[in-house]
């Protein structure tokens, strides 16, 4: 018979019980582990100085980027973001003209989370932020292993071109994405759909519906040669998106008659996110004409999607 293999138990730690106190020990032990922080982040970091004075404040970590020289700012917290952290971080970002700011804290709330993506997506292409949760674990007594989670970021392929570490340039499949991305943009806010002004070389995009950021519309071309135009719920309380799932999917008959289309209602029982999409084949390889058309169609679809769950969507966004 074979044996069974004996594993440990991972233990979450308390992360005042790794590091007691933040900036006499978290801090310098950061500035001396900073190759954990740029692996998870996919680039090369070097360190440049500690508490960096700003005016009457000072900055946690000054760094750059290996080969590229670019100024990085790590503001770092033991604990839940807040407001305070989010000023100083602008604060410093301006103060030191980074290139890629860099917020690490215990958890992220929601609020947070937005207010860097929405950076991301509206300041130039020479800013980057991220957004890092640093976590602690021990595994059956063992001592402390320190884990950074990303989950604030730039798009992966703005990730590649950050730190230039493989030299790599956007491919041209790429350039065609942000290109078909742009057209589609501009034509939206012509009709006030999104305030988003410029896009980026990846497959997909997503456009709020509210202010939480938990319900938004979103296109994405995929693997099997479609494109999919679709609603995406997805709240970081699992249960909330199923919800608002379930409160969607009782006016199924009166959405699928506005938008005359039999949409897809995807509840994904065994994920956090739940989709309800419409799907038509195509790829970005088409030719121009083609390609027109598919952007005709997503334009077309993302409209009448507003139109059908718009006052829905909205209503259900408000709840907690």
């Amino acid at each position: 018979m074979t044996s069974l293999p004996e594993l440990g138990r991972i233990e979450v730690l308390n992360l005042r019980e790794v590091w007691s106190n933040e900036p006499k020990i978290f801090t310098p032990w950061l500035a001396k582990n900073l190759s954990a922080l740029g692996q998870a982040m996919g680039i090369e970091l070097e360190l440049e100085t500690q508490e960096a004075p700003v005016g009457s404040f000072s900055l946690d970590l000054l760094a750059r980027i290996a080969e590229t020289n670019r100024t990085v700012i790590i503001e770092n917290q033991l604990a839940p973001t807040d407001h305070d952290h989010l000023g100083k971080l602008l604060t410093y970002a301006g103060g030191f003209d980074a290139n890629v700011v860099v917020w690490v804290a215990q958890s992220f709330r929601d609020e947070h989370k937005q207010a860097l993506d929405w950076l991301n997506q509206h300041t130039d292409d020479e800013t980057e932020f991220f957004g890092v949760v640093v976590e602690a674990y021990k595994i059956d007594g063992s001592i402390p292993a320190p884990h950074f989670n990303v989950v604030v970021a730039p798009n992966e392929w703005r990730r590649e071109t950050l730190g230039s570490i493989r030299g790599r340039k956007a491919s041209d499949r790429n350039m065609k994405y942000k290109q078909f991305f742009q057209k589609l943009i501009d034509r939206l806010r012509a009709e006030n759909f999104t305030k988003v002004r410029k896009a980026q070389p990846q497959n997909w995009y997503m456009f709020s519906v509210g202010h939480a950021d938990r319900i938004r519309y979103g296109v994405n071309f995929t693997n099997d040669n479609f494109i999919s135009v679709h609603v995406y719920i997805d709240h970081t309380d699992r249960n909330w998106n199923k919800d608002v799932f379930n409160k969607l999917y009782e006016h199924k008959d009166s959405i699928e008659a506005k938008i005359s289309e039999t949409l897809e209602w995807e509840k994904k029982d065994e994920t956090r996110f739940s989709r309800i999409a419409i799907r038509h084949p195509g790829s970005i390889d088409e030719d121009d004409q083609t390609l027109n058309e598919l952007q005709d169609w997503v334009f077309d679809k993302l409209l009448s999607l507003q139109q059908a769950f718009g006052s829905k969507l909205k209503e259900l966004d408000k709840i907690t």
